[in-house]
């Protein structure tokens, strides 16, 4: 367990507030937070063991997973049967925007609750309309590589980026009829960039607009088998989150780079709010034991210190098991 050495942590739910005590356990009081706010009853405690092998401060959304988790168990102890996976995300959304104080969007906790096997989710983060698209690799695997550079959104500019993107969308729409950045196609976004003064706002924006029009293509690939086009997407989003978003890290970029260099590797990118944490790579299955091996040494020899590899598949979102 990542925080075994904590050992047992107590709250009381008559004052749910963050505290540095009380270390991760901010993320389970958040969501019992956020119940309360809207009215559901916490009318006892509980004592809860949670165990995870979602590695801290990687990138991979383990601060999500404890608020899906912990919505998921009020909901079925306490009998709120009222309340969807959807709203569970939106509750883990609220804790950890209003609670722990992370402005981040809904995209991990919508991730956690609504996830399905061998999918990836279509989401439009607006409306919560989404949709599935089924991720199809008989010859290759997904590959996540952990930089061991922990990053925290709290303490990350993760913020200031969400702060950039909107200023540059209020500076739009002085020029251009849009609710989002993604209402812009990349032509639209050329012709009316220079109504964003900043040119470090003018690459958040574009970086926002280029991504989100990959994501589309990105969505007709899987749906048509076209894994190389994907992995090409993969490798543009990469460059984009480096150098307009600017959100990768001299570590991150050293491991995108071998990976895009070896043979077999589709794509390979940064995943998570960025400023450290993980790649997601896909590797063809004849490729994997060398890129694990090579990627590793290397990156060892640049850094000083060693990565790690999970070789995953696409599970689904939380659930009981009964």
């Amino acid at each position: 367990m990542n925080f075994s050495s904590f050992g047992v942590i107590e709250s009381d739910l008559d004052d749910l507030v963050p505290s540095k005590s009380a270390s991760w356990t901010n993320y389970p009081k958040g969501v019992m937070w956020a119940f309360e706010k809207r009215g559901y009853k916490l009318t006892h405690g509980l004592d809860i063991l949670i165990f995870g092998d979602i590695p801290n401060g990687s990138g991979l959304s383990s601060s999500a997973s404890l608020e899906t988790l912990t919505g998921l168990i009020l909901k079925d102890t306490f009998g709120f049967d009222q309340i969807t996976m959807t709203d569970i995300a939106l509750i883990g959304q609220d804790s950890e925007n209003n609670f722990n104080g992370c402005n981040c969007g809904i995209m991990d906790q919508f991730a956690s609750a609504m996830g399905k096997k061998d999918h990836a989710i279509f989401l439009d983060t607006n409306t919560l309309n989404h949709e599935y698209a089924p991720v199809s690799l008989p010859d290759a695997r997904i590959v996540i590589t952990n930089s061991k550079v922990k990053h925290s959104l709290v303490d990350s500019a993760y913020n200031d980026r969400r702060n950039e993107c909107e200023a540059a969308l209020k500076e739009l729409q002085s020029v251009t009829d849009i609710r989002t950045l993604g209402d812009l196609t990349e032509e639209e976004y050329e012709a009316h960039k220079d109504a964003i003064k900043d040119p470090v706002r003018q690459k958040r924006a574009k970086h926002a607009v280029y991504e989100n029009q990959r994501t589309i293509r990105a969505v007709e690939a899987l749906k048509n088998n076209q894994t190389e086009l994907f992995g090409k997407l993969m490798n543009a989003s990469h460059e984009s989150l480096k150098n307009d978003y600017e959100v990768s890290c001299g570590e991150i970029d050293i491991l995108v780079d071998l990976a895009q260099e070896m043979p077999g590797v589709l794509g390979s990118r940064i995943t998570g709010g960025g400023f450290g944490g993980c790649t997601v790579s896909i590797v063809k299955n004849e490729a994997i034991d060398d890129f694990i091996d090579s990627i590793g040494k290397a990156y060892q020899k640049k850094v000083g210190h060693s990565a790690e590899f999970y070789v995953v598949d696409i599970g689904d979102g939380a659930h009981k098991l009964r």
